[in-house]
């Protein structure tokens, strides 16, 4: 399979590019001009070749939520994100008793060892009570060595990050485990203040770090109290940290998303969705792990709260970059970075997704000059291609 058009590849944009597939791998990518046989016509006029996206914060889509969703349910989460331009997929799961966590994460392992999930991220249960937002506080527990060795178990080496607040218990204690098991330690719900959550990042900063959907679940930053945020940027802007940023324009405005691109560039952000069961779905009643949510305007909260905590996004990871270019400002190629080569940095996965260079999965989205998806291919299968033969 040839393809040519507006390529990024390795960190750059061409204008007139080419990225040939074999099987499940791309086998060559760069400028058409470097090719001597005979190529495709270029693509339509704002056509985009881009990496397939990697979302590493995801609770669902479709109708249906990875923290309460049976197998199938949980199999049609993951479809639709990939059917939209993001080919790995990160399930999260959210604060839940002990017993319920367990089955959750054996399931999910279940399907990523089927290649339906790309791994699991625990959001909790070891979280502030005072930013637990849209997650059950009944649920919140100290952190707990022994509980997290449990469900690391439970996991089989599919847990691939895990959100903690770095003011629980034996913090130190658990970021270590997490480490040694090859978790992303993901400093996220917290009312802590600047020097503790900054200790905690010195802790965990020798392995790859990350900030859970950075502004929301912290305390607001102040002059006089900069808390968490402002810890966890300094960290990102030193090339500790990689900072998630929900840019739907509901959990942070267009021009917070584009001052954290200024302040920290591409390759310190991870664009996630924290997409819940709604995405992809008309306003409604819908689950988040034990708890409802009721989405109005496409903006989901708590249901009988009224105007309270965002209960996660309704938008899908493709959603978001095109936000980020249209309406932050944010150039194409930081933009598509920050939803590819740097969320698989994050887990890992650099040569393997994130890119088309030789070698990578043959994972891409071609899209048109709106940046809405035209064509997604996984693993060198087309599974949505409106484009003509």
């Amino acid at each position: 399979m040839i393809l040519r058009g507006k390529l990024i590849t390795g960190g750059r944009m061409l204008a007139d590019g080419v990225v040939e597939t074999s099987g499940d791998r791309v086998v060559w990518a760069g400028p058409a001009s470097e090719r001597t046989d005979q190529l495709p016509e270029p693509a339509d006029p704002g056509t985009t070749i881009i990496p397939g996206l990697v979302d590493v914060h995801c609770h669902g889509a479709g109708g249906f939520g990875f923290p309460e969703a049976d197998r199938d349910g949980s199999t049609a989460a993951a479809d639709h994100h990939r059917h939209n331009g993001t080919t790995s997929v990160i399930g999260s799961l959210v604060s839940a008793p002990p017993n319920v966590l367990h089955r959750r994460i054996e399931l999910l392992a279940s399907l990523v060892e089927r290649g339906t999930l790309a791994g699991i991220h625990l959001e909790g249960p070891f979280l502030s009570v005072l930013r637990c937002g849209a997650q059950d506080p009944a649920s919140i527990l100290d952190g707990d060595p022994a509980l997290l060795e449990s469900l690391l178990a439970a996991g089989r080496g599919h847990i691939r990050s895990m959100t903690i607040a770095p003011e629980t218990a034996h913090f130190a204690e658990l970021s270590t485990m997490l480490t040694e098991n090859g978790v992303v330690v993901s400093i996220g719900h917290t009312d802590a203040s600047n020097p503790t959550a900054t200790r905690s990042i010195a802790h965990s900063a020798q392995a790859p770090l990350s900030a859970t959907h950075l502004f929301n679940g912290m305390a607001p930053m102040h002059h006089r109290e900069p808390g968490a945020v402002a810890a966890c940027l300094a960290a990102a802007a030193r090339g500790q940290m990689v900072v998630e940023l929900v840019g739907d324009g509901v959990h942070l405005a267009d021009e917070t998303v584009s001052t954290v691109f200024d302040l920290v560039g591409p390759h310190q952000i991870a664009l996630v969705s924290d997409a819940m069961a709604a995405a992809g779905m008309p306003d409604g009643r819908y689950p988040l792990g034990p708890l409802d949510v009721d989405v109005v305007d496409g903006v989901a909260r708590l249901a009988g709260q009224g105007d309270t905590a965002i209960a996660g996004g309704t938008s899908r990871l493709m959603d978001i970059v095109r936000r980020t270019v249209l309406d932050a400002g944010v150039d194409l190629l930081s933009a598509v970075t920050a939803a590819t080569a740097t969320p698989a940095a994050l887990l890992g996965l650099t040569g393997i997704v994130g890119d088309l260079v030789p070698g990578c999965r043959a994972d891409l989205v071609v899209t048109d000059k709106k940046l809405l998806p035209r064509a997604v291919m996984a693993s060198g299968n087309w599974l949505t291609n409106t484009m003509e033969s």
